[in-house]
């Protein structure tokens, strides 16, 4: 099935055009030169290891709200990149330093780490509505699922066309399509049902990073390299929205419950808000002297957190009100790379510290 078919069946909505847009679209189905209709999967036992961390954790109290930052240690070496909070209370992590998938029991300091593979080197990982994790893998040039009940590895390579891809980030659509990002310049979605998998060239080559779903099912990822967005739409086409600072570098995007795309920038340590319904971009520079922001998400109250590098810490920016709180990581450094959440709570890795870090809301 080529991805126009796909794409028409899975009824994406493209978004209206913007006075920023560029002129240069790629469609998904024309830039791949080698595609395979059913990606070839394997499917092996895992090797797991459990451990069980001190259960003391570091909490730092910072007003206002009197919010709690809460660190898990995790096992040293892993250096954890992304997080995905699991369907039963536990935390799904990227161990990227050991090539493994971790789980933490935030009730015990329980961890367990599965074996992803010889040269594996795990990004991101997001978790379906079923539970079970999908992990980018840069190092297997794959996607990969882990069972949740067996941890059973299942490789899911990309074709010959993306080699190197450099896999960063994955999103499900409202579908259950699941789309990702390849740095070195690729994106494109594998169906978890059939294992159908379909890779093309991003507009502009090297970038795309971080990758968000709207409520209404668009897809739109940020480029790094690149500095701008890009919505993929009907047809599989990438089409670009330049930000208004020039060079800022939009590492990762989140859609609020509107549809208006949030995207931290790493080099200019701002954070820029898109509306694809008014074609209006607000940009809000983070609080101190030398911010360097890199990862975004929005809660379930369209409260938006942010990881500062530059400040060594998680950022609290309320839309509203337009204010910052920051919350001081509990390691210096932390080096907070992704966030995400469920209810009431906000969740991070500290790569640089091989910790989880959480932040309750509520």
């Amino acid at each position: 099935m080529r991805l126009a078919t796909a794409l028409l069946a899975l009824t994406l909505v493209a978004c209206t055009g913007s006075t920023t847009r560029t002129s240069t679209t790629t469609s998904v189905a024309e830039a791949t030169t080698s595609t395979s209709p059913l990606a070839s999967s394997t499917t092996t036992p895992s090797s797991t290891t459990i451990t069980t961390v001190p259960q003391s954790t570091t909490t730092i109290t910072r007003d206002p709200e009197s919010l709690e930052v809460v660190a898990f240690p995790v096992p040293a070496g892993s250096r954890p990149h992304d997080v995905a909070p699991a369907v039963d209370g536990g935390v799904w992590y990227t161990a990227q330093g050991s090539g493994e998938l971790g789980r933490l029991d935030p009730e015990t300091g329980e961890t367990r780490h599965v074996d992803l593979g010889p040269r594996s080197r795990p990004h991101g990982v997001i978790v379906d509505e079923a539970g079970t994790p999908w992990i980018t893998d840069s190092g297997l040039n794959a996607i990969v699922a882990v069972n949740p009940a067996s941890d059973e590895v299942t490789v899911y390579p990309l074709p010959d066309s993306a080699p190197d891809a450099n896999l960063n980030t994955a999103v499900f659509d409202n579908s259950g399509v699941l789309w990702f990002t390849g740095q070195t310049g690729f994106y494109g979605w594998l169906q978890p049902a059939t294992g159908e998998m379909e890779v093309g060239e991003a507009p502009e080559g090297r970038g795309p990073y971080g990758i968000t779903s709207t409520p209404g099912g668009n897809i739109w990822y940020a480029s790094l390299a690149g500095s701008h967005i890009a919505n993929v739409v009907e047809g599989g086409e990438a089409v670009i929205f330049e930000p208004p600072t020039p060079n800022q570098g939009a590492r990762r995007a989140w859609s609020d419950s509107s549809g208006s795309i949030w995207v931290s920038e790493w080099n200019s340590g701002n954070v820029s808000r898109y509306d694809p319904v008014s074609e209006v971009w607000d940009t809000w520079a983070l609080p101190g002297d030398a911010p360097a922001t890199y990862a975004v998400y929005v809660d379930e109250a369209d409260v938006v957190w942010l990881s500062d590098f530059g400040a060594n810490a998680l950022v609290r920016f309320d839309p509203t009100s337009e204010t910052f709180t920051p919350y001081p990581l509990p390691h210096q450094p932390g080096e907070v790379r992704q966030i995400l959440g469920r209810s009431g709570e906000v969740w991070g890795a500290e790569s640089a510290a091989d910790h989880l870090v959480l932040i309750r809301t509520r």
